[in-house]
């Protein structure tokens, strides 16, 4: 495979948009904003400082030869910069530079500076387009596509956001050849959610081709990406806004959490030391556990699930976690969870693979179920 286009439905059909995933897509930049803003003279790139240096040149060379003026506003890599503060400056920037409505702002770079720069646009101007380009196999995955921008508070991670959908995603597997190799795992624990929420045939995939994807195999890397982006484009199409309510028993987008209520304690708790693919993955084997201890699932689904992420070389100790040490801060972040209502969370669970189901919980009875 050397191209797939992915198309993305959102409730106003002028929205919906496209995902291209091809080794080399980013050559076709200058295109997708042109159709994204047909009109405009202006590119705002919004990126952060290691991917600006390995990619950012070319980027602003290929909007220039179209004849489009480029601004630039780069940031400080790492999860800090979704702040309110850097909100605030990137919108700042982009008025300074005399965006328009009919002007694009490109977001270059991870998870981090896709929700930021996509924050930004959704602010600017009450809506400014915005083209993704990933440059992690997270935002490649899981965050550039499906339209939710959001920055962190001091409470949590992604407390203050909006959907602004993209105008297209160029997802590019030539630009992870400078990805750390813990950014790769990262990104392969939101492909094994994929998996184990919708497909036992991406599982056994992303199990056999780990170590040609962790070699960065660009074959291997665009089939499977491809294959995780369809898998997330199927469930977010029907329930963009994530609105599909619990008692439908279906989960609509919310099934995406799934390994992100815990992992998100998890990663506050640890003061972002672990990262966000890799609290995920302990999340995961969190799912698994729980599922079997509600009775929902065979006890052997948490073995499953801690192989697949060990072969890509994530972390599975749970109990490191759970076992009481981290039992304040635990509870305390998933109070906080976005999915509460009243006492109780929407919790995802799996009935085996590609089997998700919802629960009600406490944040103590999710603690409690996830202890050795």
């Amino acid at each position: 495979m050397s191209r797939r286009e992915i198309a993305v439905a959102v409730p106003a059909p002028a929205r919906d948009y496209r995902v291209v995933v091809a080794p080399g897509v980013l050559a076709e930049l200058a295109t997708a904003v042109r159709v994204a803003a047909p009109a405009g003279r202006t590119v705002a790139i919004v990126s952060d400082t290691h991917v600006w240096t390995h990619h950012g040149a070319r980027a602003q060379a290929l909007l220039e030869a179209d004849g489009l003026a480029v601004v630039r506003h780069v940031v400080a890599p790492g999860e800090a910069s979704k702040s309110a503060d850097e909100l605030v400056a990137t919108v700042d920037a982009l008025l300074a530079a005399g965006l328009t409505r009919s002007d694009a702002v490109v977001a270059l770079g991870g998870g981090v500076v896709g929700d930021l720069a996509g924050l930004a646009a959704h602010l600017c101007l009450r809506g400014v387009p915005i083209v993704q380009c990933p440059t992690s196999l997270l935002a490649q995955v899981d965050a550039s596509v499906g339209g939710k921008v959001a920055i962190d508070r001091p409470l949590g991670k992604n407390l203050l956001g909006a959907f602004h959908f993209p105008a297209a995603v160029l997802v590019d597997p030539q630009l992870l050849a400078s990805l750390p190799a813990r950014e790769i795992a990262c990104g392969a624990a939101e492909m094994i959610k994929h998996g184990l929420l919708f497909s036992a045939d991406h599982l056994a995939a992303l199990e056999r081709d780990a170590d040609a994807l962790h070699a960065r195999d660009p074959v291997v890397l665009a089939e499977l990406v491809a294959a995780s982006v369809a898998l997330k484009a199927a469930c977010v199409a029907p329930d963009p806004f994530e609105t599909v309510p619990f008692e439908t028993g279906t989960g609509g987008r919310a099934l995406l959490n799934l390994g992100h209520t815990l992992g998100h304690a998890i990663e506050h708790a640890s003061g972002l030391a672990v990262l966000h693919g890799e609290a995920v993955a302990l999340g995961l084997v969190a799912a698994a556990r729980i599922s079997a201890r509600r009775g929902l699932a065979d006890a052997a689904l948490e073995g499953r699930v801690a192989r697949v992420l060990a072969r890509h070389r994530l972390p599975v100790d749970l109990d490191a976690w759970t076992r009481g040490g981290h039992d304040e801060v635990l509870l305390a972040a998933l109070a906080r969870d976005k999915k509460r209502g009243g006492d109780t969370i929407t919790y995802i669970a799996l009935h085996d693979i590609a089997r998700p189901c919802l629960v009600r919980l406490t944040a103590a009875e999710i603690l409690a179920a996830a202890r050795p």
